[in-house]
């Protein structure tokens, strides 16, 4: 499927597109080796999202380059699933990551990044990059209610990150 948006990678490095909503947070979820090990298996198996209270539907395993895979929010059947597509992929020995792009149906075009990374002194990072705007024209209506719920949803993932893995 093509991408809703096309400043694609945008979230790896570097500044965030202009016309767009920005989201940065940067929280620390451990010190060495250990914690990056734990947290990168927490960030492979969807602990953001799913800490967050999103579902999320896949085929894939673990995060990769190329797969598509549906997040759901909401409760039971009310539940509104949008469909994204990792963009990029960083594995190295001090950081690991990825990014997602927006697919046709996602209620916002834009791409989310995230990253682990390890600075000098071996505290371990969790790094939320994210930018968007509204691809329906009902959600830009409520667009200072779905910036609040982004806004959230943020939050909820660097506490899921900081609470480390869960089956």
């Amino acid at each position: 499927m093509t991408l809703t948006y096309s400043e694609v990678g945008a979230t790896r490095d570097g500044s965030l597109p202009p016309g767009y909503h920005h989201v940065t947070r940067r929280v620390r979820v451990g010190s060495g080796p250990g914690a990056f090990a734990t947290a990168r298996e927490a960030l492979a198996r969807w602990q953001p999202q799913r800490g967050a209270g999103l579902r999320v539907r896949t085929d894939a395993e673990r995060p990769a380059m190329g797969v598509e895979f549906a997040s759901g929010i909401g409760v039971g059947p009310l539940r509104l699933w949008v469909p994204c597509k990792i963009v990029w992929v960083v594995d190295e020995p001090d950081r690991y990551g990825f990014g997602f792009g927006t697919l046709p149906g996602h209620i916002e075009r834009g791409e989310e990044a995230f990253l682990l990374s390890t600075d000098e002194a071996g505290e371990v990072w969790f790094d939320v990059r994210a930018f968007s705007r509204p691809a329906k024209w009902w959600v830009k209506l409520g667009d200072p209610v779905a910036c609040l719920v982004q806004s959230r949803v943020t939050d909820r993932y660097a506490a899921a990150m900081q609470q480390g893995p869960r089956q």
